[in-house]
């Protein structure tokens, strides 16, 4: 069973001691520790933050204690281009609060969560002008590629419910307790774990996208076989797959459209090769037994869809066959 963690079970780490300082002088603080980025402080501070920024080692690793009650601080496409990053930060939440945009996902980090960030991506941290304390561990980019592969870039939450999580939670822990003589053994034990969480996460999404394009196969057979049933749609085959409508688009965004699209084509491509025979039975030669048969209900939306796909009019694919 998972251990289901609470905010409160995590004591900080670090402590720190905040004054009263200018963003402009803590931005030229922070950039000379973590590269660029731009903060903003709430509007009631008008320009300036309770904050603090230290450094200290945690085993060969360079990691900032960051401590600020900002509105905000971001780092975009031009600071990137200006100062390539060339770290990943482990983002450890010793105290407060602190929302992360990156890679698409927004995170909201309590005391004790982590997220590894990757510099070399667009990145936001919303702390709404409340005091937030964070541990920046800055891991060499290309090292931990090599070590771990490209499923620790692009922005990456740990999550807190796995149980590789309290391993590293407790390693963390005696990692700033402990004498600087053994803090290479448990950084090398902390970056093992981490390894470890890093391939369960991508067996994970290994296996469901091997789940994913089972059920792509599943529902693309299931049009084949049930596209002339004009009572056959998205709702019957999502009920069919036993998903729900929004994962069933979700399947089929991977290709480019959607299920409905995609029973339209077949239908389409069906009444076109029926419209194609020469000996067809003359009870199923006419166009509109054509367009029944091929699971339309309407034959003069099966006219309409028929010569917005294929530029022709299906008297004109028949006209042609005869000819």
């Amino acid at each position: 069973m998972k251990p289901q963690l609470d905010s409160a079970y995590f004591k900080p780490l670090v402590r720190t001691n905040l004054r009263s300082r200018s963003v402009e002088g803590f931005s030229q603080d922070l950039e000379k520790i973590c590269g660029q980025f731009a903060v903003e402080s709430s509007v009631a501070t008008r320009g300036r933050i309770d904050g603090d920024i230290s450094t200290l080692p945690v085993s060969r690793f360079e990691t900032a204690i960051v401590s600020l009650d900002a509105q905000r601080v971001f780092r975009d496409e031009r600071m990137i281009r200006q100062d390539p990053g060339e770290h990943l930060f482990l983002l450890i939440q010793d105290k407060g609060n602190c929302r992360i945009h990156q890679n698409d996902t927004s995170v909201l980090l309590g005391p004790g969560d982590m997220f590894l960030v990757d510099s070399a991506k667009r990145s936001e941290f919303v702390y709404d002008g409340m005091n937030s304390r964070q541990i920046s561990i800055h891991l060499p980019r290309d090292e931990m590629v090599h070590r771990f592969g490209e499923i620790c870039t692009g922005g990456i939450s740990v999550d807190r419910n796995d149980p590789l999580f309290f391993a590293m939670r407790a390693v963390l822990a005696k990692i700033f307790t402990e004498e600087t003589a053994v803090a290479p053994h448990l950084g090398e034990a902390f970056l093992s774990l981490l390894g470890a969480y890093f391939r369960c996460v991508s067996h994970q999404e290994d296996q469901r996208g091997r789940e994913a394009n089972a059920v792509l196969s599943r529902a693309l057979q299931l049009i084949e076989q049930n596209a002339m049933d004009p009572a056959f749609g998205p709702q019957a085959l999502a009920e069919a797959l036993q998903v729900s409508p929004r994962t069933l688009q979700r399947h089929f965004g991977t290709l480019g459209e959607t299920a409905s699209k995609r029973l339209m084509s077949v239908r389409l491509e069906t009444a076109k090769a029926r419209l194609k025979e020469v000996n067809s039975d003359v009870g199923r030669d006419t166009i509109a037994a054509v367009a029944y048969d091929s699971g339309f209900n309407d034959l003069s939306h099966f006219y309409k869809v028929f010569r917005e796909r294929f530029g022709v009019s299906p008297g004109a694919v028949r006209k042609n066959m005869s000819s």
